[in-house]
């Protein structure tokens, strides 16, 4: 391993720390605990780089570092603390000493600990892994719960009967073909059904996305997403619990449609003019929905997507925590269910490029919607949905959502925003520059969001970027 001052550099000019480098100034020392639970969750992160005396903070100027004269017996040190070799390298950099830990990946299907502690990164802290992080890890390797059969030694009058094989041509913009065989050797083809000697299996894919009746797959009931109505504003009183009868591809527009039949109605005032309109648009609900079923965790039994309507929200949560951090979900994406994502996109339900969030957060500031409120519970990731609120009527907390959710929306779209962006998303006049200037504040003190020009004093004409920029 000869790492050069150049590629140094190179790590130093990354836009931001992510999952292989971690920078430390550590300018006379570094704590031997503190170096080998980084080492493990780095480990845990697909290994990385480690780099001592050398600032966290852009620019990240090297400063040099004195810590671990004797890279030799460190090395030893962490092999006999960890369980697994870390080599460590010095590099004489012009601006100072450097050292580096070149940390491996964990194997597969395997996570490293310290003392029981199975930890990862999350910003600046380091926090045990999630019980749904350390699951999926562990059954790396192993069988795929979709890919799995959902029904066995069926006929293939028995498989047409069973899947709504119209509606996949259809949704695909195929011809239907002539014959029972082309429809067969399609779905074979796309690995939602398997031939064997006893006759055909049905994986729990192309049962998940295709079924006609739900009930004809007994173990993939509870992962029909289910859909309650309460009366009023808590779970008090129930009108209707009802879950989905059809496969989610072929039944997604129906239970659409179904939500929005079920939502309230909401008055607002446009150009001086009462009118009802639903509580939160489709385009919202839409792609919420499509969301919760893509990233939900198949291992978890005995819960399903829900969607839970209220007289003044909608609350849409799936089994399992998200594998992309909360504040991120604008920007960030991940799928925790890959050929499941895939089918989705190609059926037209989602685009798998993480602009279904950018959407709902554009049809919020267009409707003039309190900011939405994404946040992960115990093995649940959820997302509430609330109606149109004057700015007046907004808590603070809602204020600052909202003021970050638009900085991002700004940022993802290339551009910056400025105490003007935010007054045309709240509709807000000019005279209430200095009250937007508040919101910007408390945003900035939350840690959320940073001026992208600092050197401009006056907050009237800065700019901001999300924190993470």
């Amino acid at each position: 391993m000869t790492t050069t001052p150049e590629q140094i550099d190179i790590w130093r000019s990354a836009a931001s720390e992510d999952q292989r480098l971690e920078f430390k100034e550590a300018k006379t020392q570094f704590d031997n605990r503190k170096l080998y639970k980084y080492c493990v969750a780095l480990a845990n992160e697909g290994g990385g780089h480690l780099l001592l005396g050398i600032a966290d903070k852009p620019p990240r100027p090297v400063v040099g570092t004195a810590a671990f004269n004797d890279p030799v017996e460190m090395a030893e040190k962490l092999f006999q603390a960890v369980g697994f070799r870390v080599d460590i390298e010095e590099v004489a950099h012009a601006d100072g000493r450097v050292l580096i830990f070149d940390v491996p990946p964990r194997p597969r299907g395997t996570a490293y600990h310290l003392d029981g502690a199975y930890l990862m990164r999350s910003g600046e802290s380091l926090v045990p892994m999630s019980e749904d992080h350390l699951r999926r890890i562990f059954a790396e390797g192993g069988p795929d719960w979709l890919e799995q059969p959902a029904r066995e030694n069926l006929s293939a009058e028995d498989v047409i009967d069973l899947l709504d094989t119209q509606a996949f041509f259809e949704l695909l913009g195929l011809p239907y073909p002539t014959d029972r065989t082309g429809v067969i050797g399609r779905l074979e083809q796309e690995r939602l059904l398997d031939h064997s000697a006893n006759g055909y299996s049905i994986r729990r894919l192309g049962a998940i996305l295709l079924a006609k009746r739900m009930q004809d797959f007994p173990d993939l009931l509870r992962k029909a997403p289910r859909i309650v109505v309460y009366s009023g504003n808590s779970k008090l009183e129930t009108k209707l619990d009802q879950p989905s009868t059809k496969g989610y591809t072929v039944g997604f527009q129906d239970l659409v449609r179904f939500v929005m039949n079920q939502l309230p109605q909401n008055e607002v005032v446009e150009d001086a003019l009462r009118k009802e309109v639903k509580l939160v648009p489709e385009i919202a609900i839409r792609e919420l929905v499509a969301n919760a079923l893509i990233h939900q965790d198949f291992l978890i039994g005995g819960m399903s997507v829900m969607i839970e309507i209220y007289s003044d929200r909608v609350e849409i949560s799936n089994p399992g925590e998200p594998i992309v951090p909360v504040e991120r979900f604008i920007d960030g994406y991940q799928s925790r269910n890959e050929r499941l994502a895939d089918f989705m996109r190609r059926f037209a339900i989602c685009e798998e490029k993480s602009s279904g969030i950018d959407k709902v957060i554009q049809a919020v500031e267009t409707y003039q919607l309190s900011a939405p409120d994404f946040h992960a519970t115990y093995r649940r990731t959820a997302v509430i949905l609330f109606g149109h609120t004057c700015f007046k009527d907004m808590d603070a907390d809602a204020r600052v959502r909202a003021c970050y959710q638009h900085c991002c929306l700004r940022y993802v779209l290339q551009q910056k925003m400025t105490n003007q962006t935010l007054r045309e998303r709240f509709r807000l006049p000019e005279t209430k520059t200095a009250l937007v200037s508040q919101t910007i504040s408390a945003t900035v003190d939350a840690g959320m969001i940073k001026p992208s020009d600092p050197e401009k004093t006056s907050t009237r004409y800065r700019s901001y970027e999300p924190i993470w920029a």
